[in-house]
């Protein structure tokens, strides 16, 4: 594009994109986006393979869930095209999500034009220019961006657009949003370049040498250390630097919290698996590293002992988009947690009294009881699996170590499993760098949107199994994301968790009033039923024109069949949905341990 004229500054917003490294566009258009939709026909014409691939998405919140799987899986910033403010409304949580979950995406909104009387190309030409102009339409968002700006004169889009993937991409990554009137996308500017090199996102930063000395001694000089870590796997080289470091100081535990991304390997003699912000071992370490985490703990229900020394590394430690957080660190760093992890390794190692003091037996004995300990939790999960004694139903765990055992090992799992995300976590057991994502956000509808994207990333390939509940399978706007799903051959394997209600509610309140009036009520008392239940999979046929494979299971046997032939379906390229009945042929409500785990 850059050898002829630019017309308008939506084409330099366009060349921009691709000069950046986008290569898909997620949209929902509008009448703000003439300018865009010529820019578009254009590019096909004239850049057909260079030109980012247009995803039509009949809902924003889908829209945006796809960029944030996308970006999630593979770092790459992409990119997202609203209607002005009602648009930019309806991203909804996904915009909080993709904060929280530190995806990089690009959303540009259109803005209602600001002349009225033909004064410039693109202005007011329809009633509805009128309704749609709002006095910041900015601000809807702006809390949850790392930056949004307004696009007010074409002759330097290209550095707006710049400037925002900046922001986009450097630490902590997460949402930017752009707008832009009709007569400034329209504005005839002359063709210029961007030095791309000048506009990358911030380098990684490095532990000062003095706390790099001070956090190993402290770690190798623990009785019990403790490493607690939510999303540093998102940088895959991280989880082989983080194992370096737990071979060379035995005895270091590891534990994930908040799950947005597989951080170290589930089959590690010292990996405690995956817990929200409770776990027994947090109470009984004598030094703990934070490392990447925004909830390494609740209080109220679990903390550390007085005296423990506790250090926090993470690309944002002063979680600044939190009005309320503190935790009892001695020292915190804003660094790279991969960068981190190689620089303590690499001192331990090089260190001679440190090494001396690391070959004392007494490191080898905790290194086998971490092996000790990591094969009974093998075992207690082995046991949460087998089937029911009694009848032929099927728990949670049943269904995902059959999920484990019948998919490909290079399995991607999309988890919105809310309360029983430490169950699904037990039994995948995800060993491999971008095999388990989470939302790691509040946000609940993440994974319809999220599994598209990351099949979109891996490619035809790859298997992508999303895993939901129930209540959060409604959420993810079924109808958008299985249109999408057939309209642009995006396969993917989606288990529901059907127990006929929400759980969250439940644990939340038995949290607050364990033996409260409403602790024994029932779940249609308490308003949190979805008896009868809806017919999931039938919802999302419908919505692909029923070029989907559909089925429900409620007994072991007809999941053991049920799953065997949604999986093949996905392989041949047809995706599937399975509505699984936990607990019995018609779903149970759930509680129980699911109350009690975090």
């Amino acid at each position: 594009m850059s050898s002829q004229a630019i017309q308008n500054a939506n084409d330099g917003w366009t060349e921009q994109r691709i000069q950046a490294g986008i290569t898909h566009c997620f949209v929902n258009l509008g009448s703000d986006h003439p300018s865009i939709i010529e820019a578009m026909v254009k590019g096909h014409k004239e850049k057909k393979d260079q030109f980012p691939r247009i995803i039509t998405c009949p809902n924003e919140m889908v829209a945006l869930s796809m960029a944030d799987g996308y970006a999630r899986l593979t770092g790459k910033p992409q990119c997202v095209i609203v209607h002005v403010d009602v648009g930019t409304q309806g991203l909804g949580a996904a915009v909080h999500n993709a904060s929280c979950g530190r995806a990089p995406v690009l959303i540009f909104a259109g803005l209602s034009p600001y002349t009225c009387d033909g004064e410039y190309r693109g202005s007011r030409t329809e009633y509805i220019h009128w309704i749609q102009d709002v006095p910041d339409q900015k601000q809807i968002v702006g809390q949850y961006c790392r930056y949004s700006g307004e696009i007010k004169c074409g002759k330097n889009v290209k550095q707006m657009v710049g400037r925002a993937l900046q922001f986009a991409t450097s630490a902590p990554a997460g949402p930017v949003y752009l707008v832009g009137a009709r007569e400034v996308m329209e504005e005839d500017i002359e063709p210029y370049e961007l030095e791309q090199a000048h506009w990358g996102r911030l380098g990684n930063v490095a532990l000062p040498e003095d706390a790099v000395q001070e956090i190993a001694e402290a770690l190798v000089g623990a009785k019990e250390p403790l490493l607690i870590t939510g999303y540093s796997g998102r940088d895959h080289n991280s989880v082989g630097s983080l194992v370096r470091l737990v071979d060379t100081v035995k005895g270091l535990r590891v534990l994930e919290t908040g799950g947005s991304d597989m951080c170290f390997p589930a089959d590690h003699r010292a990996s405690l698996g995956l817990r929200y912000g409770i776990h027994e071992r947090i109470s009984t370490a004598d030094l703990i590293i934070v490392t990447d985490c925004d909830v390494p703990w609740v209080p109220t229900l679990c903390k550390p002992s007085p005296g423990t020394r506790i250090f926090h590394l993470d690309s944002d430690p002063l979680k600044q988009q939190m009005p309320v957080f503190y935790i009892p660190a001695e020292a915190r760093y804003k660094v790279s947690t991969s960068t981190a992890f190689h620089q303590l390794h690499a001192y331990i190692s090089s260190s001679p009294s440190l090494s001396r003091t690391l070959s004392d037996p007494i490191y080898q004995s905790r290194w086998e009881a971490l092996a000790q300990e990591h094969s009974s939790r093998l075992s207690t999960i082995r046991s949460l699996a087998e089937p029911s004694a009694t009848d032929s139903t099927f728990n949670v765990s049943y269904l995902t170590s059959r999920l484990r055992h019948l998919l490909p090992p290079t399995t991607i799992f999309a988890v919105e499993a809310v309360t029983l995300t430490a169950f699904v976590a037990d039994q995948l057991l995800p060993s491999l760098p971008g095999t388990f994502l989470n939302c790691g956000g509040g946000g609940l509808g993440w994974s319809g949107g999220a599994a598209l994207g990351i099949k979109l990333a891996a490619g035809p390939h790859r298997f992508v199994c999303q895993i939901v509940g129930d209540g959060t399978f409604l959420f993810s706007v079924p109808g958008s994301v299985y249109w999408i799903s057939q309209r642009y051959r995006l396969p993917v394997l989606t288990v529901v968790l059907n127990n006929q209600g929400w759980n969250a509610p439940r644990r939340s309140l038995l949290l607050v009033h364990p033996h409260g009036e409403a602790s024994t009520a029932s779940t249609a008392d308490l308003n949190l039923s979805f008896a009868p239940s809806p017919d999931y999979a039938g919802i999302a046929k419908a919505a692909a024109g029923g070029n989907l494979w559909a089925g429900t299971a409620g007994t072991t046997q007809e999941l053991e069949t049920k799953l065997r032939e949604a999986i093949e379906s996905v392989k041949n390229g047809v995706g599937a949905v399975l509505d699984a009945h936990l607990d019995g042929p018609q779903g149970k409500y759930g509680g129980g341990k699911s109350v009690t785990v975090g």
